[in-house]
């Protein structure tokens, strides 16, 4: 094989890896603020709607800050639309949504 088909395969391989690296780095978790947590009952209910979304791994409410942690899984991006729409059928209002894709205090388009 020539060494300039090798030199590009490996240039490739290179960008490939870094790319991987830096989506793997950007996944983290993502915090929504809401208005009030009343009960048991309402933190139960945010965490079956929100462990719905494809890709959330774990769920964790606070009860006086208002504010649920969304933990995705290793492999996934959450889509901070689908996670705004899973706090609203819960029957709670998003205030902020705050994650790797940025932070919202409106519905996500995306």
């Amino acid at each position: 094989m020539p060494f300039a088909k090798v030199r590009g395969l490996l240039l490739l391989a290179a960008v490939l890896t870094a790319v991987g690296v830096s989506r793997a780095a950007d996944a983290g978790p993502t915090t929504i603020k809401v208005e009030s947590i009343h009960c048991q009952g309402c933190a139960k209910r945010i965490v079956t709607k929100l462990s719905a979304v494809p890709g959330v791994a774990k769920v964790q409410t606070d009860f006086k800050a208002a504010t649920t942690l969304i933990s995705p899984r290793s492999d996934a991006t959450l889509s901070p639309k689908a996670l705004w729409e899973a706090m609203e059928a819960s029957g709670h209002k998003p205030v902020k949504l705050q994650g790797p894709a940025g932070t919202f205090t409106e519905k996500p388009a995306s």
